[in-house]
């Protein structure tokens, strides 16, 4: 968008402006929002517009539609088309998980909370891209940053994980003795039983297999202005 805009554009072009706005805005797009885009422009100038690109998008055979939701317009799916839509993400939560996150997932599971580095010392390569598809997934969250050198932050899972796998709560994991050859090439100590909480930041009595006991971290709700700034620890 221009700096300044000393002109209003003609009505093709203020359309086609209009609907790439109406697509890109996070909240319905307002009047009041185009009155500071477009300053001196007629109201009724502005409202005309917006109501052709509703109109234009009012087709029966469209898949999308302009609503006005809250004062503003919004770009959506058609109603009658949300079944397909379900559908699509259904088949998506559906699709199996990988051998890499599921490692991933299952060191997070057995010794959350834990850091980036502490999951790449385990796994032997980095975990980044695993660990960015897990959060995409709802799977993981990040449930704070630990109190060292760098504040790394750090992972826990989710109900979205346990609903994945038809758990009730963490204790319905099963034990790491059930894991077998998997926990000891993970690193997880054998002689602990599955996490009895569904919290994140639920220590394992583990003695000295995971090295949580004596470290701190930070709430993720108390540091959120930390948590914007990823920087090259998550």
């Amino acid at each position: 968008m221009p700096e300044t805009i000393t002109a209003l554009p003609e009505a093709t072009k203020l359309r086609s402006i209009l609907e790439a706005l109406i697509f890109a805005a996070e909240e319905p797009l307002t009047l009041a929002d185009l009155e500071e885009l477009f300053p001196g422009a007629p109201k009724d100038t502005l409202q005309e517009a917006l109501d052709a690109v509703a109109a234009q998008w009012d087709g029966g055979e469209r898949g999308l539609q302009v609503l006005r939701v809250a004062g503003g317009y919004r770009l959506t799916t058609r109603p009658d088309l949300g079944e397909w839509v379900r559908a699509l993400f259904r088949a998506r939560n559906r699709r199996r998980l990988s051998g890499a996150a599921l490692e991933t997932l299952a060191i997070v599971a057995y010794r959350q909370p834990i850091t980036t580095p502490e999951i790449q010392v385990l796994r032997g390569t980095d975990p980044a891209g695993v660990l960015q598809t897990l959060l995409d997934r709802r799977l993981l969250k990040v449930v704070g940053r630990k109190k060292v050198v760098g504040k790394p932050m750090l992972y826990g899972t989710t109900p979205e994980f346990l609903t994945h796998f038809g758990l009730n709560t963490l204790a319905d994991l099963p034990t790491l003795e059930e894991f077998g050859a998997l926990a000891t090439t993970l690193g997880l100590p054998l002689v602990q039983e599955a996490p009895t909480s569904t919290g994140a930041f639920e220590e394992e009595d583990d003695g000295e297999g995971s090295g949580h006991a004596d470290e701190e971290f930070e709430d993720a709700t108390e540091s959120d202005s930390e948590r914007d700034d990823d920087g090259d620890d998550s």
